[in-house]
Formats: structure tokens, sequence, C-alpha cells
């Protein structure tokens, strides 16, 4: 990575472990201390569109979004101003701050940004009844968890590829989770930025029996008080989120069934918690999905 444009060092650059898809660093120059994103450019499940990211963090950040500054980009590194702040828990979060977030994805919704081509989504990994089999033969901690859960899987899979779209496309990150947020004096600081999946993820803890509907509520009226116009409800508000959290375990399973260290993205371990997370999760997500569907009303 090329970063004498931050500065010189004033001490080595320092990995921030917990990245579930790249990996992170520290940087501190005479010029001020930098996020320094290290892309993941060897098994990304879509290419990476690092220009149109770069410039919708731009945009995003003369608007006013409350985020770090973009500083640079290149073909492999996403360089952002450090900003110091407190973890959000993953636990539901106030509703003055539901609805403060609500307001920062309307906003995020409305730039108007021109786009030379709109991104082609590829059909739905259907090779879970392989990847079960493959799990297995290796011994996998996770294979016979896998191998209950593929019907499941394969439904998914088809609810995402099947699922209508409502409205209009808006430009958005798919992922404002807990840990993609900070707060800094009381105040939501987004780290990565779609609608009714941070709905659901700031209304509920690590797990979906304590998911509270006052506070998903609340990001629907900060979203409609900053001139959000709310699609119909129904399994579109979520179907992003389970096209994503299906295809990253997948992703990760593939690693662990590599069962090689790899140089970028996460570690070897992180990808194992990742699989099993997702293997017991995802089911219980998807088999709940009409009760989820409900809480917009």
């Amino acid at each position: 990575m090329n970063l004498s444009h931050l500065g010189a060092p004033i001490g080595p650059m320092v990995r921030v472990h917990g990245g579930f898809a790249n990996r992170m660093y520290r940087l501190d120059t005479d010029q001020g201390s930098f996020a320094v994103k290290e892309l993941n450019l060897v098994d990304r499940r879509w290419p990476y569109r690092g220009e149109d990211v770069f410039r919708l963090e731009r945009a995003a950040f003369a608007a006013g979004i409350p985020m770090p500054e973009p500083i640079s980009a290149s073909n492999d590194t996403l360089v952002h101003r450090w900003v110091e702040g407190e973890k959000v828990p993953e636990a539901p979060v106030s509703a003055a701050c539901a609805f403060e977030i609500g307001e920062i994805l309307a906003r995020i919704h409305a730039l108007d940004l021109a786009w030379a081509d709109a991104p082609i989504e590829d059909p739905t990994s259907r090779d879970w009844p392989e990847l079960a089999a493959r799990a297995a033969a290796t011994g996998q901690p996770w294979a016979e968890e896998l191998a209950s859960h593929v019907e499941r899987f394969l439904a998914m899979a088809h609810a995402v590829d099947t699922c209508e779209r409502p409205g209009h496309l808006v430009l958005t990150h798919r992922d404002i989770q807990p840990w993609n947020l900070l707060s800094r004096e009381g105040r939501p600081v987004v780290l990565d930025w779609e609608f009714g999946s941070t709905a659901l993820s700031l209304a509920k803890g690590s797990g979906f029996d304590d998911v509270e509907p006052a506070i998903f509520r609340s990001v629907l009226d900060g979203y409609v008080a900053q001139g959000g116009v709310l699609p119909p409800s129904g399994p579109s508000w979520f179907v992003f989120m389970i096209g994503g959290w299906l295809g990253h375990p997948r992703w990760n399973i593939l690693r662990c069934l590599a069962g090689v260290e790899a140089g970028t993205g996460p570690d070897l371990a992180l990808s194992y918690e990742i699989v099993r997370n997702g293997v017991r999760g995802l089911p219980d997500l998807f088999g709940r999905l009409l009760e989820l569907e409900t809480l917009p009303a």
C-alpha cells in the first residue's frame, strides 16, 4: 500500500481486528490519524466498485452525514480519517438514536448522484447440498448443523431471487448494524451504511427474542421525518438483508473448506465463527420472516 500522501508515520501501522470482509489498520502520521482499509481482492463475492464507493462517500460526507471523512481510494485501499468513539452494543438502541439513524438513511437515499450503469445481481447460489457434503467429508465442526438446514438455505435462496422489489432503487450499503456504528458524545456515527434490516438490527439484541417494535418504528419515523417514503411492508423490507447474510456465511464456508489462512479478509478463526453463527441463526431468521414483516405496521 502506498500511503505516502498521508504524511510521515510517527509509529507502526496497527491492525484493528474484527473486520468481517476486509482488514483494517490505524496509521498515525504527522498529518493526523487514519483508518486504512485493505480491501480483500482475492476471493470477493462480487467485483468491488471502489471508485463508485468513494464518490458516494464523498457526497455523503459533503452533505453532512455523520461519518468518517473519506480521504483517498485506490485499487486495493480505502482511507478515512480516524474517528474516536464508543462501540454500540448489540442491543436495542434508544428511541432517539433510532430516529436519528432513520433520518440519516433518508438523507443517504436522497443523494443526487448519476451513475453510468446499475449493478447486476447474479442469481443466488444454490450449491448448499454440495457444501454440506464437503463439510461432512472434511470433518467440519458445523457439518451436521449445515446438513440439517440445507432445505431451509435453498428456500432462502429461492425467496431472495423471486421476491419483488417495490419502488425505485436507492444508494445504500445494506449493513448499518451495531458493529458498523460508533457513538460520539451520545450521537451515532455511521461507519458503513439498508433500511428494513437497519431498523431490525437496531431494535434487537444478539437474537430475535427481544425485538422492540417501538424502536423499529422510531427508525421508520425518522426516515419519514427526513422526507423518506416508506414502501409497502412485506418481505422486500428484509430481502437484501437475507441475501447478504446468506452469501456471507457461504463465502466463509468456502474459506473454511480451503483450510488456508488467506492474506486478506477475515482470519480463518473468524471465518469459522461466522459460519457457526450463520448456520445457527439464519434458519431462525428466515423461519420468523412473517413475524418480522408485521413490525412496520
